[in-house]
């Protein structure tokens, strides 16, 4: 199916044509399922995002094999079955959600926001936000700490390939109209932060993954949790910019220094272990 030499090609060239084969295999099934189901807006999205990963999965795997050789499949990717994997990805979930939930503590103590009492319905939104953030954190990582750093690892050094991930994650969450862009623009530089902190964390644990799942995860969950559940109001006492637009917590400075944090801890872990 592939063309050997493309391992030869320079890694963005080699990213767009994955990228290229992988959206001309999805467009023939999804534009017939917009079409037949365009009343429904949420039904289109999850049917296709479902056939898009599906499909990267199964492209992933041929072109690890045919076009780097590569025989352990995802496991190269940083997806390792492991006891020690498992582990990790349990820790980074503890980590993201608890930051997120410290976050918002420290808003209610200036006053910023106030806590309501959860509704009876809160066990299922915690488990629907489980199961949405290990999908979310599992899709984001595999693709973007998993293919694409392995892609810019095999041209770049790893500083480079970790800055130019991060740069690359943040970018693909603003593909949306200019006046979009400018409006939540404050989230960049907290995806950025977010990038390059998931990037050293994949290298401290040797190429697996589990931790930077999981924190991942863990930040989707709290923020899912919270948001759902309807477990906070803003009292509207700071401008958004503090608290987050679009109440978005990454998009504010609250969101910006804990993520800060978290970077500068992990960025010191690093500096221990080379």
């Amino acid at each position: 199916m592939f063309n050997k030499r493309l391992a030869t090609y320079p890694a963005p060239l080699r990213l767009g044509i994955f990228i290229l084969i992988l959206v001309s295999l999805w467009l023939p099934l999804a534009i017939p399922i917009y079409f037949f189901f365009r009343s429904d807006p949420n039904l289109v999205t999850i049917l296709t995002m479902v056939i898009l990963y599906a499909e990267f999965l199964w492209l992933l795997r041929r072109w690890s094999r045919q076009v780097h050789h590569h025989d352990q499949g995802l496991t190269h990717y940083g997806i390792m079955w492991t006891h020690q994997n498992r582990v990790e990805f349990i820790n980074g979930l503890s980590i993201g959600f608890l930051l997120v939930w410290l976050l918002f503590i420290v808003e209610a103590v200036f006053s910023w926001v106030t806590f309501k009492t959860p509704t009876a319905s809160i066990g299922r939104i915690i488990l629907e936000g489980l199961i949405v953030s290990f999908g979310i954190g599992f899709a984001e990582e595999l693709f973007f700490r998993g293919w694409i750093l392995d892609e810019l690892e095999k041209d770049y050094n790893l500083t480079t390939a970790i800055w130019e991930t991060a740069l690359l994650y943040s970018s693909f969450h603003f593909l949306k109209p200019i006046a979009e862009i400018i409006r939540t623009f404050p989230q960049f530089p907290a995806l950025v932060l977010l990038g390059l902190t998931l990037g050293i964390t994949k290298h401290l644990n040797r190429g697996r993954l589990g931790m930077s799942i999981g924190i991942h995860g863990g930040l989707v969950w709290g923020y899912y949790v919270i948001q759902v559940g309807q477990l906070i109001t803003y009292t509207n006492t700071v401008s958004p910019l503090i608290t987050g637009v679009d109440r978005n917590p990454l998009a504010g400075v609250m969101g910006l220094f804990f993520l800060s944090i978290l970077y500068f801890v992990v960025r010191r872990k690093q500096s221990l272990n080379p």
